[in-house]
């Protein structure tokens, strides 16, 4: 297969600014692709770093933009400094074969790119502005902005990959995304990149949680589309069973004071600890402490999480908004609702052993989800993009 020249556009990744789950699988790939041979420049937002850097063999191209407006105003200066970015690399390089980009923030650039210089872009959908926010921001001018970029890339593309058979159908429901120009290539995760060698009763006791007290995590933006709040209305149900549970939530957003103040509504605020946003290394270990990842999302395009705590053996419950899961083999599908949560973990602590789920996962971890043969995958539909 040949060696390609590829410019890939995303507003975040692991070496620049970093957001959520799109950092790492931009960066990520693009190593795999880097150690086939493909040479990959990615164009991102800058934080203090140099502006051209190669990493792990990726090319970086960080640049700065304007922060006044909201975030369609920015997505627009950040746009015109990557254009900017990818003219000079072309001097600097010389062309390339086929443009690749994630999510809606640089579809103007790419579409502008296509139009100045001829070369075809694909674009991977990560999750859509109604999938995130549900009908909670309809009639928002941001938000109809947002989604008219979203179908743009979808109509101006190539091609379009999709990270699951969910996000295919949801895409195609909003967009009208023909059924060819479509195909399904799920995130990857490094084996043993989340699993680590942790004292499970220290990381509890450093929070004042009980060393032997069963552990229920989120790691997630506290969104509506990631349902925190069901989880945490799930929570007396499960201390009705086992008064002695804790639930650690990882991450911020806009959720996170009212889950806060939902949970002493419910007097359970005693059985919450909020962390907030956490460094990397917290987080893993507390992938690997506790003993079930809890997945209450609303709408999954993926799920990253999974991945994680089936590289470290965690047990796990998650809704039916995700698809990786199957079903008593590898984790606990649940309804969206408090009571089918519940009941999950309920099931989980009364019947699993710790890791018993997880283990099985760490299978489809080398099976389906890895780097290589992600980006295998992906070169094929770059070459057929190009024909």
């Amino acid at each position: 297969m040949e060696n390609l020249r590829i410019a890939m556009f995303s507003w975040e990744s692991l070496y620049s600014v970093k957001v959520g789950g799109l950092a790492p699988h931009v960066s990520e790939l693009a190593e795999a692709l880097a150690a086939r041979g493909d040479e990959v420049h990615i164009f991102t937002r800058n934080q203090d770093m140099p502006s051209y850097e190669i990493v792990n063999g990726a090319h970086y191209h960080r640049v700065n933009h304007s922060l006044d407006g909201g975030i369609v105003q920015q997505m627009d200066s950040m746009c015109d400094a990557m254009y900017a970015a990818f003219v000079n690399s072309i001097q600097d390089f010389g062309n390339f074969d086929i443009v690749h980009v994630h999510d809606w923030h640089p579809v103007n650039v790419v579409c502008r790119i296509k139009d100045d210089f001829g070369i075809p872009f694909i674009i991977t959908y990560h999750s859509t502005e109604w999938g995130r926010n549900g009908n909670i921001h309809a009639g928002w001018w941001e938000a109809t902005e947002i989604s008219h970029r979203e179908w743009r890339g979808g109509y101006e593309s190539a091609k379009v990959i999709v990270t699951s058979t969910a996000l295919k159908s949801e895409i195609q429901y909003l967009y009208q995304v023909p059924d060819y120009k479509m195909e399904i290539i799920p995130n990857g995760l490094y084996e043993n990149k989340m699993r680590m060698e942790v004292d499970a009763g220290k990381v509890k006791s450093e929070h004042g949680i009980h060393p032997c007290a069963p552990v229920v995590l989120f790691v997630g933006r506290m969104n509506y589309q990631k349902g925190p709040d069901i989880l945490v209305q799930a929570i007396p149900k499960v201390l009705e069973n086992r008064w002695d549970v804790k639930f650690v939530f990882i991450g911020e957003g806009e959720m996170r004071h009212m889950c806060e103040n939902l949970a002493a509504e419910l007097e359970v605020s005693d059985s919450c600890h909020f962390l907030g946003y956490a460094s990397e290394t917290v987080k893993k270990e507390w992938v690997n402490a506790c003993n079930i990842m809890c997945v209450p999302s609303r709408n999954e395009p993926f799920g990253i999480v999974l991945l994680e705590a089936w590289d470290a053996g965690r047990n796990i419950v998650a809704t039916d908004a995700v698809e990786l899961v199957d079903n008593f083999k590898n984790g606990i599908t649940v309804y969206k609702n408090p009571e089918s949560i519940a009941w999950g973990i309920n099931y989980v602590l009364d019947n699993y052993a710790d890791g018993e789920l997880g283990n099985a996962g760490r299978e489809l971890l080398r099976e389906k989800y890895n780097w290589d043969r992600i980006a295998e995958k992906t070169v094929e539909v770059y070459l057929d993009a190009k024909v």
